[in-house]
């Protein structure tokens, strides 16, 4: 990765940590989960609703490091209007990209856009469950569940 690039991808990090997308709860979800990450406390609740298969909102609340603040932020984003089955493919491709090395990630990378600013984050063992906090939690609520972990 250039220097550039990986200047552009912290910049877009500190930018939704910052000023986090769908930071809210949600009323009229009718799927939800809580996510902890025991190793830094990072906390989240993921609120999602969904309408037959498809995701119409979805939103977080919680406290982290920028990492997972700027991950939750980008996620909500990214799967609106998607279906419970896209979603899952997503996060698949999500965790691919911050748990495998490069070589193995360049198509998770291609397919994920914006998400791809999170491909550096498996040099740092540690901050990969920083990043895939909020997608385990939303996995949970997906599947019914109401808890998640990164442990």
């Amino acid at each position: 990765m250039t220097d550039d690039l990986r200047e552009l991808y912290q910049e877009v990090i500190l930018d939704h940590s910052k000023r986090p997308r769908n930071f809210h709860g949600m009323a009229e979800a009718n799927r939800s989960a809580v996510g902890h990450n025991p190793l830094c406390g990072d906390r989240v609740t993921v609120f999602v609703r969904v309408d037959g298969d498809v995701v119409r909102d979805v939103s977080f609340e919680g406290a982290g490091c920028s990492i997972s603040t700027a991950s939750a932020s980008m996620m909500t984003d990214a799967l609106k209007g998607k279906t419970t089955a896209e979603a899952g493919a997503l996060f698949a491709r999500f965790h691919q990209l911050v748990t495998a090395d490069p070589s193995k990630s360049a198509t998770a990378a291609a397919e994920l856009g914006k998400l791809a600013v999170f491909a550096g984050v498996h040099e740092f063992p540690m901050r990969v469950k920083c990043a895939s906090l909020a997608w385990h939690t939303l996995k949970a609520a997906l599947e019914g569940g109401d808890k998640a972990s990164t442990e």
